[in-house]
Parts: structure tokens; sequence; C-alpha cells
């Protein structure tokens, strides 16, 4: 790597107390068109029925927006400081701003040759997930909007694990997954509260809490052909944006754009829970002037959103990824562009590289 790459020689690993190794996941948000195949296969996997109803461990909204559950980036949660000494304070969103288990009339429409509009039937729903997708900001030629997924974090710090008086919550110590031990846990639902991401959720028929398992049978292979597979929303993702492995296995391309470019960052490091799974940020076109030309030097997506969002390092994430594609421009080679533009699931998916350990 030349010298204008590298962007630290001092890149740490800050991997939990007690953990041997630490999974991981990087978006790039440059692919994802908002499918929701993800989502799907999330929620046809871990929470069908049984209370989870309402649950999308896996969601996919739309940024700028108020997001599932509603205006959940300013429910509190998270640690005061670095210092992980003191959390904050937190609120368990009400139902209604998580959407309801709505009845479709599909089969009217699909079977019965209905010709009335699909909708929900006898409620008249007011949010949901996905209530504002692709309104973004702006306005025309300049409005904005991109998509962003949502899993739970496995954070290094998480404030769900500290918040539960029963440590029914706990990181695994061979993967750092953060799991409910369900025959701890009794509901009081102190983790929905502290999680600063709103990641974690509460199934009221089994009075627990639950949340995403990072497919954990599936990275073990206990699935029924008995191999390793990455986690469904991964695997299923028609763009392939998703590379799943862990933060320190230093020879995968993980490790490489979270601590050697420094082009994958955390959602809202801000909350200080110190997030496992990254973000490249979303690049855009420039502005465009009313007749119709390219506004030079001018983003589109405005940095001060993506700094709400990303912290303060995006913009060298995003001048690292400029600099590099132009490089690939000029015909030269460029590692960086190489791993993000990657489609060998040997490389996406480096599950098995501790295996002897």
């Amino acid at each position: 790597m030349s010298t204008d790459d590298a962007q630290s020689e001092d890149t740490h690993i800050d991997i939990a107390d007690g953990v041997d190794h630490q999974v991981a996941m990087v978006m790039d948000l440059n692919k994802c068109i908002g499918c929701q195949t993800c989502t799907v296969a999330c929620k046809t996997l871990w929470t069908e029925g049984g209370g989870r109803d309402y649950m999308y461990w896996n969601n996919v909204e739309t940024k700028p927006g108020d997001g599932y559950p509603k205006d959940w980036e300013d429910s509190g949660g998270g640690w005061q400081s670095d210092e992980h000494s003191e959390r904050e304070p937190g609120e368990i969103p009400a139902k209604e701003r998580y959407g309801g288990d709505w009845e479709f009339n599909h089969s009217e429409i699909m079977y019965d040759g209905s010709d009335e509009p699909l909708r929900p039937q006898n409620v008249d729903p007011e949010w949901g997930p996905n209530w504002d997708e692709d309104e973004g900001a702006g306005e025309y030629p300049n409005s904005y909007y991109f998509y962003l997924p949502r899993i739970c974090n496995h954070c290094t710090h998480p404030s769900c694990v500290e918040a539960c008086p029963r440590q029914a919550l706990y990181k695994r110590e061979e993967d750092g997954i953060v799991l409910v031990d369900q025959e701890r846990c009794r509901g009081y639902r102190y983790c929905v509260e502290g999680c600063p991401y709103k990641k974690v959720y509460y199934n009221a028929a089994k009075k627990k809490s639950e949340k995403c398992i990072f497919c954990y049978p599936r990275i073990e292979g206990e699935g029924p052909d008995d191999e390793v597979h990455a986690t469904a929303c991964a695997e299923e993702c028609p763009p392939q944006l998703r590379l799943v492995g862990y933060l320190d296995d230093e020879d995968g391309p993980i490790y490489k754009l979270v601590e050697e470019y420094e082009v994958a960052l955390p959602l809202h490091p801000e909350f200080e829970t110190v997030p496992n799974v990254y973000y490249i940020p979303p690049y855009a076109p420039p502005q465009h002037s009313e007749d119709g030309e390219s506004i030079q030097g001018v983003d589109r997506i405005p940095r001060e959103y993506l700094e709400e969002l990303f912290g303060d390092r995006v913009n060298q994430a995003l001048d690292t990824i400029e600099r590099h594609r132009d490089r690939t421009r000029r015909g030269e080679d460029s590692e960086l562009m190489e791993i993000l533009q990657d489609k060998n699931p040997a490389q996406q998916y480096r599950l098995e590289v501790f295996d002897d350990d």
C-alpha cells in the first residue's frame, strides 16, 4: 500500500474482553436497491408468528427518514462516553411506532377478482415499517435519498447487555454474537430501553426479549446440508452488498475496509456502543442546476447529513474512495476498488478462518 493510502499505521481492533473473535459485517450502501429481499429472508427464517409479527430483525429504511421504529435515533440508550461507565437513559418505543401486524386483502385481489386496492383491513394505520419509503429530502432537481439496511450491531460494548439485571443478554465467547438467554429472560425490557438502535424486541406472547442472532446456526453449519453459510440477509441479497466475517481476520476484506482503509464506518458512533456492523457511505452525483448542468463540488447528499449518521470520519472515507476511483479511471491498480467490487463468495463470507484455533 502506498503512503497516501495508509490511513493509519497504528490501527487497532477493539474486541470485547473475554471474546476470542468478533463477527462483523460490512454493508456497501452504494449497492442497496431497497428491494427488501434481506428483510423477507430474515422474516421468514426467524420471526414469523408467535408474538413476532411486528418484529423485523433486519429492516431496510429510507434515509433521510424516521425509520423503524419511528424516530428510533432520538430514543436514547447507549453510553454517555467512551469510558462505558454510565449508560445514557433510553425509552421503550410504543407499539404504534413499529407498526402493526396488519391483515391485507390479498385473497380477494389475487383469487376472487376484486378491483379494490391492496390495503390493511379493519385498521387505519398511521405508521409502519418503510412508511416513508423513497421520500428522502431536498427539492427537484436535487432531491435525494438512499437505503439503510439495519440489523443488531452485536456491539463490542453493548448497552443492552449492561442494562439487563438478570444477565440474560450476553456476548458469546467464541465470536462476540449478542444473544438473549431465553431461560433467564423475564421480559423486563431494560434491554429494549438500553439499545440506542432499538434492535431488541419484546415478544408479548412469550413475555421475553428477542433479537437478531446473526444466524449463528448457519455460520456453525447446523443447517440441513451441514455446510457453513453466511447470514440469510447476506446470501439472499441480489446485489450482494454485504461482507460477513471477523473483524480480527487481518487477511480478510472486512479488516482491510474497517482498519486499513477506514472507509467502512459504524452507524451513529456517538452512541459509544462500538458497533460491529459497518457501512460504506453512499456516494452520489453532484447537484444539478435548473438547466440540468452538473454543479461540481456540491454534493447531492449533504456531507452534514452523512456526518450525523457516520460521524466526522465520513469525509475522509469518501475522499479515500474518490481517490481510488480516480486511480482505476487512470488504469492503475486499486486493492480497495477490487475489494468493493469482489463477488467471490470465498472473500465475501470468511467464516471458517479460525476453525483450527
